[in-house]
């Protein structure tokens, strides 16, 4: 357990120890955000390695259920950020290829992600002056799940131009371009999309797979014959109990799922067949991001570092059984077959099993993780910049807007305020913004690379002021911010509890001028204790600084994000693609629609209004919120 507080250094010190150890790591983070700052950090003190970031890489994402008392199915509903599924092909490339590898990953890496064996062995070696029949190449291209496109090359396609094949891998941005004389590789060079211009030569390279789930038709055909065995044993299960109408909606989906795969090799849904499809057997967890660690280097050849562990650990815990609740329910009633319950995510005991040599990171541990390293614990109290825990303030709720805006009129840093609901952080930047004090808001609604974007803006002086809710905690790292300010501090729970709180106050401890204020009108046990514990800290630091004459000093950082600078070139194609798919919902008449068309287009719509909302787009904003209310509407009378 490496317990430091808020600007020790923890992240130097994890780098420090991956240096050490000479090993490939695993950091593990909370949420999108932290394991994106994670990342631009590591990239800095490893310039030369592969850092790589392995996040969900949905921008929105419905998952499928039923509601049994209202009679209602949602179908899944998702829409993937290209960029990210880049990022996440080009971490199984560097496990894969190189040592130096230092991955930052959300929970989403204890995701089924499909058999490292099978996708490995995929991969297509090439080398100039191979000789291979051109033919065949191509042939294996396609085996390999890359389509051909001669017009347009996007990621996962290839054109062929008389002798020269050109692919757009799924890990990268630059095009592969491949020179052949008859038979025999020529040239092999990457270059640049627009303009053509060779940027890197190549004498030999690996083609991984354009899907990380690589079957062959032998393999797919066992499957189809797995899950027609296994239909007729549901089936036979369901009828007994009585259950003819579940058991007849189970048959159509089921067989028509299977007319798809043999037809198309695939079907909305295909993931939840993927235990027949990977052979494994009935309750056997998924193979995920841990296990291409645990086969490329062995389970005691890599590193795992758990980020803020008292909401890491958790969160790892609560994805298995929330997952398995919702799939029972499709099971039950006939939705889905019951190898569906085994894609879903890592147990914890599983997890546990697969990732050696933790660490625990955090500067406010649980009690579990405490209780585990209760002979390794390191704290680290002592920050390098002799930086002290902030003074706190306790300030009454009423006039806190006033008191407020007075604090903010008055401070030359930035300000975090920290609210307890997503609308009232929204409608409190608003006020502000009103009030021309330059502020914006951040909760979890906000796409994961906009968070970066906005917490980058406000280093780059952007403006002034960030409202959040439970975001602006573990990890956010800002020089910048001189005053932290907590409303309804009082309000004992999950928001407010003492490591919550320590947190946030931890936001002002990397600038030498910050305070903290906690509006509320009693002290409450969880405040007492992270007062108690930030006045222990602080008394300790300030005699360390005495006695050697330390004077503190606020952090400088420079302000450079490299995942936002890989994104900064914005997509017009997948931008023109959701307004295409929003007027096509737009011009349907919502009476004709059923209750999975009006569920799926509402989850849609939202989050492209949003989107429009974000780019100042308030024509378009306003014509899907209109159309929403319609549906909306239409939904509640099929309800009833």
């Amino acid at each position: 357990m490496l317990l430091g507080i808020t600007a020790s250094g923890k992240t130097f010190t994890v780098a420090q120890i991956i240096q050490e150890l000479q090993k490939p790591a695993l950091v593990l983070a909370h949420n999108k955000t932290l394991a994106g700052q994670l990342a631009n950090e590591l990239k800095e003190f490893f310039p030369k390695n592969s850092v790589e970031y392995f996040i969900s890489y949905y921008d929105f994402y419905q998952p499928e259920s039923y509601i049994p008392h209202t009679d209602t199915y949602i179908e899944k509903t998702a829409k993937i950020n290209d960029d990210i599924d880049r990022l996440r092909y080009s971490t199984t490339r560097a496990i894969f290829e190189r040592d130096d590898v230092v991955v930052v990953a959300s929970v989403s890496c204890i995701y089924g992600l499909g058999i490292p064996e099978l996708y490995f062995q995929a991969a297509i070696p090439i080398a100039v002056g191979m000789q291979i029949d051109f033919k065949k190449f191509l042939l294996l291209l396609v085996d390999i799940q890359y389509a051909r496109n001669d017009i347009q090359l996007l990621r996962g396609l290839f054109r062929v131009r008389g002798e020269i094949v050109e692919i757009h891998e799924v890990d990268e941005t630059r095009i592969l371009r491949i020179e052949f004389f008859g038979d025999e590789i020529e040239r092999i060079c990457y270059v640049d999309p627009l303009t053509g211009e060779v940027l890197e030569l190549k004498d030999e390279l690996k083609i991984f797979p354009a899907k990380h789930y690589v079957t062959d038709e032998e393999q797919m055909a066992r499957a189809i014959e797995q899950i027609e065995k296994e239909l007729d044993e549901r089936l036979f299960e369901l009828k007994s109990q009585g259950k003819d109408v579940e058991a007849q909606r189970l048959k159509q989906r089921t067989k028509y799922d299977i007319e798809m795969i043999k037809e198309m090799g695939y079907c909305t849904g295909i993931e939840n067949y993927s235990r027949i499809i990977e052979n494994r057997p009935p309750g056997s967890s998924p193979t995920v991001l841990i296990d291409y660690m645990n086969r490329r280097y062995g389970e005691d050849g890599w590193l795992c570092f758990i980020d803020e562990s008292h909401m890491t650990l958790p969160q790892l815990k609560a994805m298995y059984h929330g997952d398995q609740s919702r799939k029972q329910v499709l099971v039950d009633y006939g939705f889905r077959l019951p190898c569906s319950k085994d894609n879903r995510p890592l147990k914890y005991e599983e997890f546990d099993i697969r990732a050696k040599n933790i660490t625990y990171v955090s500067a406010t541990p649980g009690d579990e993780e405490l209780a585990m390293c209760s002979s390794a614990i390191t704290e680290m109290l002592i920050r390098p910049t002799g930086l002290v825990d902030p003074p706190l303030f306790v300030c009454p709720t009423h006039g806190q807007i006033d008191r407020l805006m007075e604090e903010i009129a008055n401070r030359n840093g930035k300000v975090i305020i920290n609210t307890l609901t997503k609308k009232m952080a929204e409608d409190l930047s608003e006020y502000l913004h009103e009030h021309k004090i330059r502020a914006r808001y951040l909760h979890s609604e906000i796409k994961s690379l906009e968070r970066m974007k906005i917490l980058n803006d406000l280093r780059l002086d952007e403006f002034d002021v960030l409202v959040g809710v439970n975001l602006l905690r573990e990890g956010i790292d800002l020089p910048e911010v001189s005053l932290v300010c907590i409303l309804d501090a009082d309000k004992e729970g999950y928001l407010r509890n003492h490591r919550t709180l320590i947190q946030m106050i931890g936001r002002a401890a990397r600038n030498s001028e910050s305070k903290v204020l906690l509006f509320a009108d009693k002290i409450t046990g969880s405040m007492a204790k992270a007062i108690d514990e930030t006045n222990r800290r602080r008394e300790l630091q300030l005699a360390y600084n005495q006695e050697h004459g330390i004077t503190p000093k606020t952090i400088f950082k420079a302000v450079s994000n490299p995942i936002l600078d890989a994104f900064a070139k914005i997509d017009e194609d997948s931008k023109t693609t959701g307004k295409d798919a929003v007027d096509n919902i737009l011009q349907k008449n919502p009476g004709k629609m059923n209750k999975r068309e009006l569920i799926g287009s509402i989850g849609f719509l939202e989050a492209e209004m949003h989107q429009a909302a974000t780019d100042l787009d308030f024509e378009t904003a306003a014509t899907i919120r209109d159309h929403l209310k319609t549906l909306r509407e239409r939904l509640e009378e099929k309800a009833l």
